[in-house]
């Protein structure tokens, strides 16, 4: 097995889901160890959209239930050497998770918190949403 070795000095590597998903389940044992000591040894970014990503696939794919997902990718978030893009709205955005609402829509409602409203047909966003006290999500 060879050794990731980045190209571009000591700067920040970006990682893409399957790394994120394969240190989390360390289901693989060969890819699991090469992402363990990419996010252990290397300074890592995570795109929102990677995180987001890593949500469905550890749901749809693992099976794994909301509250293992959630203290999960928190720990990760949580490294020393990971860092997460907007890792306020994607915090905030599992707090919403914690409360009944989808992730995808958690990190639409909380990207879009500098707007006057948020407008969607998904009736049952907008339950959740006002079971979670969040701002004005009105039906389109």
């Amino acid at each position: 097995m060879r050794a990731f070795t980045p190209k571009h000095g000591d700067g920040m590597l970006a990682i893409d889901t399957n790394v994120v998903v394969r240190y989390l389940t360390n289901d693989h044992p060969e890819q699991s160890l090469r992402a363990r000591r990419i996010i252990d040894d290397l300074q890592v970014f995570v795109a929102v959209t990677v995180f987001l990503e890593a949500e469905w696939v550890l749901r749809s794919a693992y099976g794994y239930d909301q509250a293992t997902i959630v203290r999960a990718l928190r720990g990760f978030g949580g490294l020393p050497t990971v860092q997460i893009e907007d890792a306020a709205i994607v915090s905030s955005a599992l707090d919403l998770v914690e409360t009944g609402v989808d992730f995808a829509d958690a990190l639409h409602l909380r990207k879009s918190l500098h707007c006057t409203g948020f407008a969607t047909f998904d009736r049952k966003l907008i339950k959740a949403a006002q079971a979670a006290a969040v701002g004005d999500v009105q039906e389109a």
